[in-house]
């Protein structure tokens, strides 16, 4: 049996973890690339999965040879994101955690590869949940200079909790194979919760695999139990 170490704080990814987005990315992403006759897959999308805006428009765009800029892409991506993302959807268990560990007081944050921007608009009808956080890290942050599997996001957020803990003591909530690497950069225990699009070889590197936040037990990780 697997033996995991006690952790005193927990940071969590939000796209395709908190809140169902993803497919809202995939639609919009595929409707623009639409425009061009162009076929955007999943496949491309879980490639992209955490990193920054304009580093994965740049790659949509270079890998279908589109005949815009990514600046230009990204601008009809956005324009989409404002319609969609306002009616966003909270994953099955993420309420549920999150207020189980504020309950408790055990310390909790977001680091997300989102921007700013989109994080405004995704939690427009969830502000008072998103509350419960100590603190959120997004993309756009100055301090973040590189997108996952990058350790940046986490690092930066760990740092900003008051106690500072050490790597080993944060625990990591992802869907994304290159959240997970990210996590695993910082030095941090990383469960993953991921999309039935990810091949499962794919989710070995995770310290913890679990099919959605329903089944976590907060225990095995000397948290307090539900």
């Amino acid at each position: 049996m697997a033996v995991y170490k006690p952790v005193s704080h927990v940071v969590f990814d939000m796209d395709g973890l908190l809140i169902d987005s993803e497919q809202l990315y995939y639609k919009a992403t595929k409707e623009v690339c639409g425009l061009f006759n162009k076929e955007y897959t999943w496949d491309m999308k879980v490639h992209t999965m955490g990193w920054l805006g304009d580093a994965a428009s740049q790659y949509i765009v270079e890998t279908l040879e589109l005949p815009i800029t990514p600046e230009k892409f990204y601008k009809e991506l956005k324009k989409r994101y404002a319609t969609l993302f306002p009616s966003v959807q909270l994953m099955p268990g993420a309420e549920r955690i999150l207020r189980h560990l504020h309950q408790h007081k055990i310390p909790i944050a977001l680091g997300t590869s989102s921007s700013q921007e989109n994080v405004e608009l995704k939690l427009k009808n969830h502000k008072e949940l998103f509350s419960l956080f100590h603190h959120m890290v997004v993309g756009s942050d100055p301090d973040v200079k590189n997108g996952k599997p990058a350790p940046d996001v986490f690092l930066v957020c760990a740092a900003r909790f008051p106690e500072r803990p050490a790597p080993e003591k944060v625990l990591v909530f992802e869907d994304a194979v290159n959240g997970v690497q990210a996590a695993l950069a910082a030095g941090m225990q990383v469960v993953m919760v991921p999309s039935s699009h990810i091949p499962e070889e794919n989710c070995r590197s995770a310290t913890l695999v679990i099919k959605s936040l329903t089944e976590i037990k907060p225990e095995l990780f000397g948290l307090p139990a539900f």
